[in-house]
């Protein structure tokens, strides 16, 4: 690794599994110093202890308010401030709409939604504090073209872009750049939901071939430059974007 995130300060929300655990690692190899929020805290405590004395875990539930607070005020007393907020906290549940409980998709909006409005609100003072920064929201490339069982994840999702979006010009004159990033297909254990309605595992990789340009999902690994570039000082002149990164299915 080159240094590139050298004396940077990140908070990252769901970083002990999957894409979110990639990216901190990434983050750390390239000089961060991190806090690591999720509500697993056995996760969360075995995730900072493998990378290293420059990861804390603080436990959070990134739909409470006091919760999230928490995060924002502890991590960035640890930090000595905050240069990036990285929101990946996630939930996706699938499903038929007439068929769609309302209590999962309060669940869907509270955290994919919800938790991203309560994390910028919390770091943006710190940001400003810091001179500049860079809030990195995780949508889906379901937030922008959804499909069969996807309509209320894709709903929540499509509500961090816009959310993205219209922060993003908010807080252009104080230097704090915004933006999403929308992955596609990911081989990780966040799809079973997904992967379960379209039925199996045989059936959503059938699919995929069929749907995806390069044939196949990514791995976490591929996802985690993104966070890396965003969080840097490369991507100064980006902000107000939400970016895909699925293979070539949004525009096939």
């Amino acid at each position: 690794m080159t240094g590139r995130l050298n004396g940077k300060r990140i908070i990252i929300t769901g970083a002990v599994a999957n894409i979110g655990k990639e990216a901190a690692m990434s983050f750390v190899a390239e000089g961060a110093c991190v806090v690591i929020g999720d509500r697993d805290e056995s996760a969360g405590m075995a995730a900072a202890k493998e990378l290293g004395d420059a990861v804390r875990f603080l436990k959070v539930d990134v739909s409470d308010e006091a919760s999230v607070s928490a995060l924002i005020e502890e991590g960035a007393e640890w930090l000595g401030g905050l240069d990036v907020l990285a929101q990946n906290a996630g939930v996706q549940f699938s499903g038929n709409i007439v068929d769609f409980d309302v209590a999962r998709w309060d669940a869907l909006f509270g955290v994919n939604v919800r938790a991203h409005f309560l994390g910028a609100k919390h770091a943006i003072p710190h940001l400003k504090a810091s001179g500049k920064g860079s809030i990195i929201n995780t949508s889906s490339l379901a937030g922008k073209r959804g499909g069969p069982g996807l309509a209320a994840y894709s709903a929540s999702k499509g509500a961090v872009i816009a959310f993205t979006t219209a922060l993003a010009l908010e807080l252009a004159p104080d230097n704090i750049r915004v933006n999403a990033i929308c992955p596609g297909w990911v081989d990780t254990a966040f799809n079973r939901p997904a992967i379960d309605f379209m039925g199996g595992q045989s059936a959503q990789e059938a699919k995929i071939a069929a749907l995806v340009p390069l044939g196949r999902q990514a791995s976490s690994a591929e996802i985690a430059p993104l966070f890396v570039y965003l969080a840097s000082d490369e991507s100064s002149y980006m902000t107000a974007q939400s970016i895909g990164i699925d293979g070539g299915v949004y525009n096939s």
